[in-house]
């Protein structure tokens, strides 16, 4: 069985890890949030497990340590920074809270983001808007990464392109996060380095022939993860990818067309107050009857009951706060060697 852990003393852990590596204080802690959030949700790739890729960006000038954004453009409900690297988690927390700010006097506010860093889980960032009566959209991209193929291409143009929303219904938020690709790089890369192959053939090596074996990705030449819907189907992924590409670096006027500049991200926010348009308490009885019909449909022959998205996230976190988080076998030994490097102490895990 995985080790277990306190929630809080893996926060406290990771942000005296990224405190020592030199990030500032607020940097660190609303980081250190972040990805343990991810865990606590379930999303064992993008939660603590970036700790060690983090920490090696801030030790080696990849993300900057402190400092404020840029502002290129700012109007009532369009707000456009250039993230000059800042900590992904800080700039997508900061864009969050003053596009719901500026939703609560304009209906709807956006913010994107130019050269973020990297911003892990998109899930994370949606239960507190939420429960606010606020419906949030969430987009990412990296213009570095071209690991995705365009529908009846092989090679690979965008990155997985996720996009998140979440919103409120009367007996908890519904909250989406999902990938224009059928999976994400960080799952691919974890099932290479444990020798196993992707449950479906999710990939296409560099000939365009679809495979379920990780090493496709890392070959050279590289092979590509398909877009979501795969081979019949990836017309729809592709399509919500290029949407991602003009939302994030499209709007932010920044990403393919210029530079690499390593790890990296260009994201888009936009904040709805519900209470604005028909009224907070019209839209909670519509999102709930949906929600309410959707888990009384009958469910398949041998299927588990109907749930929303987000829903089994939200009870794991549930769970994980009162009996400690499960980390995937992998996340602690790779940050060790971090903590010895820093002074930081390794909280113990849970009799």
């Amino acid at each position: 069985m995985a080790p277990r852990y306190n929630a809080s003393a893996l926060i406290e852990f990771a942000d005296r890890l990224l405190a020592a590596a030199g990030l500032a204080p607020e940097m660190a802690k609303t980081t250190a949030e972040v990805l343990t959030e991810g865990d606590l949700l379930g999303h064992s790739t993008h939660g603590l497990a970036l700790l060690p890729g983090y920490l090696n960006e801030v030790k080696h000038g990849g993300m900057t340590k402190g400092g404020g954004v840029r502002v290129i453009s700012d109007y009532p409900a369009a707000v456009t920074w250039d993230g000059m690297r800042l900590p992904g988690p800080w700039l997508a927390t900061r864009a969050i809270e003053t596009a719901m700010d500026r939703a609560k006097t304009c209906g709807t506010a956006a913010v994107v983001i130019r050269r973020s860093h990297h911003i892990a889980c998109l899930a994370a960032y949606l239960r507190v808007p939420a429960e606010k009566g606020m419906m949030v959209i969430l987009a990412s991209s990296d213009p570095n990464v071209a690991g995705v193929a365009p529908y009846g291409g092989r090679r690979g143009v965008i990155s997985p392109n996720p996009i998140a929303a979440g919103w409120p219904t009367e007996k908890g938020p519904v909250m989406i996060d999902v990938s224009q690709s059928v999976t994400a790089l960080g799952v691919v890369k974890r099932a290479q380095s444990e020798g196993r192959k992707l449950p479906g053939k999710w990939l296409l090596d560099s000939d365009g022939v679809p495979s379920d074996d990780p090493g496709v990705v890392f070959a050279d030449p590289p092979g590509t993860i398909l877009p979501t819907g795969g081979v019949d189907h990836g017309h729809k992924g592709y399509s919500l990818g290029l949407l991602v590409e003009a939302l994030t670096g499209g709007l932010a006027g920044h990403g393919r067309a210029d530079p690499s500049e390593g790890w990296a991200a260009e994201v888009y926010v936009q904040a709805f107050d519900t209470a604005l348009f028909a009224g907070r308490d019209a839209f909670l009885r519509q999102s709930s009857w949906v929600a309410d019909a959707c888990r009384a449909s009958a469910p398949r022959k041998g299927a588990d009951p109907v749930r929303l998205p987000g829903e089994s996230g939200l009870l794991r976190r549930e769970l994980q706060l009162r009996n400690g988080i499960e980390l995937h076998g992998s996340i602690m030994p790779a940050i060790t060697p971090w903590a010895r490097e820093l002074g930081v102490a390794p909280p113990d895990p849970i009799p």
